[in-house]
């Protein structure tokens, strides 16, 4: 066997720079019990809880690779609830900051979540256009709802009554009824998507938002859901006529409704519409907690805030007006008004103010504080979050910023990295701010103004840097002092590129404006004070065809690699600037290319998504590898290797080698487009920079990387998706309807089912050795040791019975339904047996009950059909009936014995309450008489 090189790991060590993603929503939370201080906001895959009075983040709720697409914080301020681009949805303890629940349903991103009023259940949608109701505390799906055509956008629980309403992308807003799971109400007023909707008034008023400036009112009346069977009919005709013989108007934009009339539960009528001042459609339509006020914003910079009156409110308003008219009608010597005075829905919902961000709003959320003051919470395009209060009690309210959390991050995409000699320092920079980095720490240690900066350096001696801009500026920053020293205009276009010379006295760029231009340090005196300072000298040019797009100095500084737009790589001699070499071949221009160390090749990556890897010595091409599904925008070589790292626009980074011409490794996580990587000097650090505005570090552990291994891991992970992407199975007698079940078959559930499998088998096993062994000691008439299976020792010698229910026990709530689905039916009559054995000695009934029913509804032909089973289920009949009304008749024991001492305490407590008010009482009687005396005395 030959030698196989030995490559060394590198692992995802952070991720920084990044305030907030906008993907998702932002939300406020409660930690420590407080509310309206601590938000929570997707942050690429991980959920970061800032801190807005101190600007700090708190906590981090680390996710695994796929995106955050929303968020929903539980009523009690202790969980929230995150989903997924890949539709799963897992629930975080905010106290402990790990991830307590995971569903997996949607087949698509996560695009709504909410929690009911309890926090019991939990409903979310999605871009596959389906609705899935959860059940948090048994963790576990109870159904999946279909009905509508394009994404989910909003979701929405109404506390009333068991219902629920959801808008999607395809104009429509359903009505559920969660009893019967089914949609009894479509509303079809809108003439374009539905972006968000909101509750109002107790649940009497629902305001929607669609592609205008329109925010539509619909009115909700609740109608009785049972009709009384003793009642008339002609009283039943009367009080709810069928909707054939309803009227509609388009005022009165009702309803596509079910044919039976008793079936109508709700009748929804438009009121009228408010008027939004931006023209563009609604991004996010929401109210504070309470429902006092109502906030939007369409795609600008602006939030707009609505208050609702309360119904005292309301009432107060309409008194007040009707005084006005009884008045006016006694000046006018009229009778008395007749009509009623009604209020308009602009008095009813007002225009408290408009908040003008920094920047394009994302998300938003509203808290009222007990103060009384309105906190706002924007989450803007530009990675920055700001909080802004709102004094109601004010004449005329004004929102004022209180805080801004932007140190952390650069508000537009970095495009250009570089690493200090030292390895310590980090220099990013973006179309607006400097920024370096400590490394080990990554805070951020200095922020410096810039123009669009393209390309960078540290100057040697990592006292200064370089920034090459896209107006054509070189541009010289002081770290010390964070001061720009000099700024000279060296090119005529976007200076692309910038390589410093091996020698360490100079460097050269090239341009837009077809020039390479070579540069040398030098200290000058500085006018203001006393000593020289460094400047940057222009020595020579070399003049191009095309517009130069990289640059790059061989090792030993005799050579100079120059790509060009006409997708061609000059060579030329640094000394004499003669003409060398042309490196022609890939499609589209090189965008990126790097010299190894020893300057026997160079690696050249182009937009037409190739790296070609060339001989330096006579410009032979050695290899084309195909690197990425995009464009390669950054290629660096590791130092004293011939190994290297491209970075492409299909968001993923690979390492490869020169020599043998192979893929090592993917480093993923980023979620959008790589705009560029740098290389610490010793190779032991790689950061990179990408389109999700995040900064990622890696670090090269000692842990050896076996090519065969990986790409055997690359095919299992291959293998494992393909399997969880097959046809859902599907259940007998189950029509494809509204309804369905709500997980979905993922590797996981195939993995329990396979446990549950292995574990009846060895039951299977271990029955029939123990009959062998009985039919031996009968024959040899003295008691022979049984040999005990190692897997029922290492449980501790339980017996094969209790070993299936473990395994069936550990089995994810959430996942029970799926892996049971997908279990063979000749598996189900040993499980049944079980079932009943183990339901006899009442163990886990809740559990056993629920997978007992599932399987019985799934194999109900086959289960009826079998004459075998007729005396297990009987048997289970009887047990399952006796053990489940013991079980409640214990639960409803419980109940009202803490229902009792709940009593009891409550007496107990306004006992003390009254006992303790009269002491005081007493005690300021005494004081008084004291005080009387006293003054009577003095008299």
């Amino acid at each position: 066997m030959g030698l196989t090189r030995q490559y060394l790991r590198y692992e995802p060590a952070a991720l920084f720079g990044l305030v907030a993603s906008a993907r998702a929503a932002v939300a406020f939370v409660a930690l420590r019990g407080e509310w309206g201080r601590y938000v929570a906001v997707p942050a690429c895959e991980h959920v970061f809880v800032w801190d807005t009075r101190k600007g700090e983040k708190v906590l981090i709720l680390k996710g695994l690779k796929q995106e955050v697409s929303c968020l929903c914080p539980s009523p009690d301020g202790l969980h929230l609830a995150v989903g997924y681009e890949d539709g799963a949805i897992r629930v975080f303890n905010l106290l402990s900051g790990e991830s307590t629940i995971t569903f997996n349903g949607h087949r698509a991103a996560v695009t709504a979540l909410q929690y009911d009023h309890l926090g019991g259940r939990l409903v979310s949608g999605s871009k596959d256009t389906e609705v899935i109701v959860w059940d948090v505390i048994n963790e576990s799906g109870l159904y999946r709802l279909r009905g509508h055509k394009d994404v989910i956008t909003q979701v929405l629980f109404l506390k009333e009554k068991n219902l629920l309403v959801t808008c999607a992308k395809d104009t429509l807003v359903k009505w559920w009824h969660l009893d019967t799971q089914h949609c009894f109400k479509t509303l079809v007023g809108h003439r374009a998507e539905v972006w968000g909707m909101a509750l109002l008034s107790k649940e009497k008023r629902l305001i929607t938002g669609s592609a205008d400036s329109e925010l539509r009112v619909w009115d909700l009346t609740y109608i009785q859901e049972v009709q009384d069977p003793d009642e008339p009919e002609s009283k039943k005709s009367k009080g709810s006529s069928s909707p054939g013989a309803e009227e509609k108007t388009e005022e009165d934009e009702t309803l596509e409704l079910d044919e039976h009339p008793e079936e109508r539960i709700i009748k929804c009528s438009k009121v009228g519409s408010i008027m939004r001042e931006g023209r563009d459609r609604v991004v996010t339509l929401g109210t504070d907690r309470m429902g006092k006020f109502l906030a939007c914003h369409g795609t600008a910079a602006v939030l707009e805030v609505f208050s609702v009156l309360s119904e005292e409110e309301v009432q107060k308003k309409l008194e007040k007006k009707m005084k006005k008219v009884r008045k006016k009608a006694k000046q006018n010597s009229e009778e008395e008004p007749e009509r009623s005075v009604e209020l308009s829905l602009q008095e009813e919902i007002q225009r408290v103010t408009n908040v003008k961000a920094s920047s394009k709003i994302k998300s938003f959320d509203l808290i009222l504080s007990p103060k009384g003051e309105l906190k706002m919470v924007l989450l803007l395009q530009n990675n920055v979050i700001e909080l802004y209060n709102l004094d109601l009690s004010a004449q005329v309210p004004q929102a004022v910023r209180v805080s801004r959390i932007t140190i952390g991050g650069h508000r537009s995409d970095v495009r250009t990295l570089a690493f200090s000699s030292d390895n310590i320092a980090i220099l990013s920079a973006a179309a607006e701010s400097v920024k370096i980095w400590n490394r080990s720490t990554l805070q951020c240690i200095r922020t410096m103004e810039c123009e669009y900066a393209l390309c960078s350096l540290f100057v040697p001696g990592d006292r200064q840097v370089i920034i090459g801009t896209k107006t054509g500026k070189l541009q010289l920053y002081d770290l010390a002092s964070g001061s720009l020293i000099e700024s000279l205009d060296a090119h005529d276009g976007a200076v692309w590129s910038i390589a410093l010379s091996p020698d360490q006295h100079g460097f050269v760029t090239g341009g837009a404006d077809k020039c390479v231009k070579f540069w040398e340090f030098e200290l000058v005196k500085d006018e203001s004070s006393v000593q020289k300072r460094l400047a940057m000298k222009h020595v020579r040019i070399l003049q191009l065809d095309e517009d130069v797009l990289c640059v790059r100095y061989s090792p030993n500084q005799k050579l100079l690699a120059v790509s060009l737009l006409d997708c061609t790589v000059k060579v030329f001699y640094v000394d004499t600037l003669k003409f060398f070499l042309s490196l022609y071949g890939h499609k589209l221009p090189v965008l990126c290319m790097d010299i190894c160390y020893d300057g026997t090749l160079i690696a050249t990556g182009s937009a037409d998504r190739n790296v070609k890897i060339w001989g330096l010595d006579f410009g032979d091409c050695h290899r084309s590898l195909f690197a990425h599904d995009d464009s390669v925008m950054y290629l660096q070589f590791v130092p004293k290797s011939h190994l290297f790292f491209t970075a492409g626009k299909d968001s993923k980074i690979k390492q490869w080698d020169a020599d043998k011409f192979e893929h090592i490794q993917t480093l993923e996580g980023h979620h959008q487009e790589v705009w560029c990587l740098a290389i610490s000097p010793n190779g032991d650090y790689v950061v990179s920079a990408s389109h999700d505005k995040s900064l990622r570090l890696w670090d090269r552990t000692r842990e050896p990387l076996i090519l065969e291994e990986e790409r055997e891991m690359q095919r299992e992970a291959e293998y494992e998706e393909s399997v969880a992407k097959e046809e859902q199975p599907v259940v007998a007698g189950e029509r494809q309807g509204e309804t369905g079940l709500a997980g979905k078959k993922t590797i996981e559930t195939i993995k329990a089912a396979e446990r549950i499998m292995e574990a009846i088998e060895l039951y299977r096993e271990e029955m029939a050795k123990h009959k062998e062994h009985n039919a031996i000691c009968k024959a040899a008439g003295k008691e022979v040791p049984f040999p005990v299976n190692p897997i029922l020792r290492a449980y501790g010698n339980i017996t094969p019975s209790a070993y299936v229910l473990e395994v069936f026990k550990k089995v994810k709530s959430s996942e029970l339904e799926e892996s049971l689905l997908v279990l063979p039916f000749s598996y189900v009559p040993d499980l049944l047996r079980l079932f009943n054995e183990y339901i006899q000695l009442g163990s886990d009934v809740e559990l056993l009950c629920r997978a007992l029913l599932f399987l019985l509804k799934i194999h109900f032909g086959q289960i009826t059909s079998n004459q075998m089973l007729v005396t297990v289920i009987e048997n289970l009949k009887k047990t399952t009936i006796s053990r489940v009304s013991e079980a409640r008749d214990v639960l409803g024991f419980n109940m009202a014995g803490l229902q009792f001492l709940k009593r009891e305490i409550e007496a107990k407590d306004e006992v003390t309450f009254f006992a303790d008010a009269t002491e005081r009482f007493e005690e300021k009687k005494r004081k008084r008489k004291k005080k009387e005396k006293m003054v009577l005395a003095v008299l």
